[in-house]
Parts: structure tokens; C-alpha cells; sequence
């Protein structure tokens, strides 16, 4: 009987030792101050500039939730560090104009790198031109998920965290509409 006993504290002090345990972990994690040093230190890597041919853009119109339209992708190139290619025709960049005014993008097309692989892109961006007297200035960034073939070179680009740049150039007089989407991985 003793020993039941003892042998029941000991369980019972176990229990509780590993239930504080836990508590001050789950403490330390949730400390905003700790929290936000993860993310002051986030870096990132260019992995290629993309010059990306915009046809003529339709207007769906007023739904629900906004304006609709959508912008054809006709081509382009994209080159960096490690990877170079073109973008394929045929993507479509989705747009919703907010009743707020930001503008949401929903852009998925394909680049084919210069070897052969094709790569599939799903671009998603938030625009926001600050309204008059608001502070800050012109905001576009977006999050990109890239899926390339498992087996290929290009496999490593399966798992990690893209963000992306969007950049609207002046166009010269004879030039094609297009834009120029930067690619950065998270470190």
C-alpha cells in the first residue's frame, strides 16, 4: 500500500513538473518582444527578375465585391543568379478593385527555364495607393508560390517562402506593355 502511494506522488510530481514545464515554454513563445525579433531579422535572396508582356486588360465589371478584370500575360523573359528563361503566353493575372480602393492580384502563368522545365507561378499581390494626406507612399508586394517538377533541377525551389516586387516601368513610345515582377526567397 505505501509503495501504491508513493509511487502515485511520484507520478503525480512528474506530471506536474512536465506541466510546468511546458507552461514556461509556451510563455517564452508567446513573448511579443521574442516574437518580433524573428521577424527585424528576416532576409532575403534575389532569385530572378521577371519582364512580363501584359496584353490588353478586360473589364468584367462591378460584382459583389468590387471590379473585376483581367490582364492577359503574352510573355516576356525572367533571368537571375542561377536561373534564367521565358515566360510562357497564356497566363492571366485576376484583378479585384476593392470598394476600399486596393487593388488584390491573382496573377498564375508558366516560365520555361532556358534547359526545358517548366515552372508553374501563382503570384498573389496587394496594391495600395495611399489616399490624399494619407501617410506612406505607393505599396505592391506579393506572395509567390513556385511548383517545379520533383525531379528536376529546379526541385529546391518547392520549399521555401517566395515574396515578390512589382514594378511599373514608363514605357518608350513603340514599346509593349509589361512589368517587372522581382523574386525573393525567405531565408
Amino acid at each position: 500500500m505505501n509503495f501504491t502511494f508513493q509511487k502515485n506522488q511520484i507520478v503525480t510530481v512528474t506530471l506536474a513538473l512536465l506541466l510546468f514545464i511546458s507552461f514556461q515554454g509556451f510563455a517564452q513563445n508567446n513573448n511579443p518582444e521574442n516574437s518580433e525579433s524573428i521577424f527585424r531579422d528576416f532576409k532575403t535572396e534575389l532569385m530572378w527578375k521577371a519582364n512580363v508582356k501584359i496584353g490588353t486588360m478586360i473589364n468584367v465589371g462591378e460584382s459583389k465585391r468590387g471590379t473585376r478584370r483581367v490582364i492577359p500575360i503574352t510573355g516576356g523573359t525572367f533571368s537571375g543568379p542561377k536561373i534564367k528563361g521565358e515566360v510562357l503566353p497564356g497566363g492571366e493575372d485576376w484583378q479585384l478593385v476593392r470598394p476600399d480602393g486596393d487593388t488584390e492580384l491573382y496573377a498564375r502563368y508558366l516560365m520555361k527555364t532556358d534547359d526545358g522545365t517548366v515552372l508553374q507561378i501563382l503570384n498573389k499581390a496587394l496594391m495600395h495607393a495611399p489616399a490624399q494626406g494619407e501617410e506612406g507612399g505607393f505599396y505592391v508586394k506579393s506572395v509567390i508560390d513556385i511548383e517545379a517538377p520533383v525531379e528536376s533541377a529546379y526541385d529546391y525551389l518547392n520549399h521555401a517562402i517566395f515574396l515578390g516586387t512589382l514594378e511599373m516601368p514608363q514605357l518608350k513610345s513603340n514599346e509593349a506593355p509589361y512589368v517587372i515582377i522581382g523574386v525573393y526567397k525567405v531565408l
